[in-house]
């Protein structure tokens, strides 16, 4: 059975880890899984919404009205 704990440690300038650990963990050896921040650049978008091209378009007054089957077809869908 795994168990989850979620702690913070202190990283010495040798490059060793201290941390503490609730008092029900046994003493002896553990799996350990360290998680390190990431230290990659921060990834821009590849364009800014406010950059995108602009259209005008016209619409029609007289776009009057549609039966069903002229809009879905003859299976009515």
């Amino acid at each position: 059975m795994m168990r989850t704990i979620e702690t913070t440690g202190v990283v010495a300038a040798d490059h060793t880890i201290t941390l503490t650990l609730p008092d029900d963990v046994p003493a002896g050896t553990l799996k350990l899984i360290v998680v390190l921040p990431s230290e990659q650049p921060d990834v821009k978008p590849p364009f800014a919404w406010n950059q995108l091209p602009t259209y005008d378009l016209e619409f029609a007054d007289n776009i009057g009205t549609f039966r069903r089957e002229e809009m879905y077809g003859d299976d009515g869908r």
